[in-house]
């Protein structure tokens, strides 16, 4: 059974950083590509970064230049950097495969508000 649980979120001001994690358990995990997705209130689930098995990276244009994913895969963990943060970045943050899978962790609340 495939569990994903996030984590790193909080309320930050305007222009900071918060770098989130995920750690993976109960299937494969090097040769999929993974990734990082947000939903806010009263919008539809979007991806916002992907990483691929070779670690080759790609974002939604609302996060490039300011978010990085990356990824450890000895350790099953998924990251996800944000530096300059806006309120529009305010969502609950999940991972999941890329293309995602049926299970869904708690995700973790992101709060961009001064």
């Amino acid at each position: 059974q495939v569990q994903l649980v996030e984590s790193g979120g909080g309320l930050v001001q305007p222009g900071g950083s918060l770098r989130l994690s995920c750690v993976v358990s109960g299937s494969i995990f090097s040769p999929k590509a993974m990734g990082w997705y947000r939903q806010a209130p009263g919008k539809e689930r979007e991806l916002v970064a992907l990483v691929g098995s070779t670690r080759a990276t790609q974002y939604a244009d609302s996060a490039k230049g300011r978010f990085t994913i990356s990824r450890d895969n000895a350790k099953r963990m998924l990251y996800l950097q944000m530096n300059s943060l806006t309120p529009e970045d305010t969502a609950v943050y999940y991972c999941n495969f890329y293309p995602s899978g049926p299970a869904w962790g708690q995700g973790t609340q992101v709060t961009v508000s001064s």
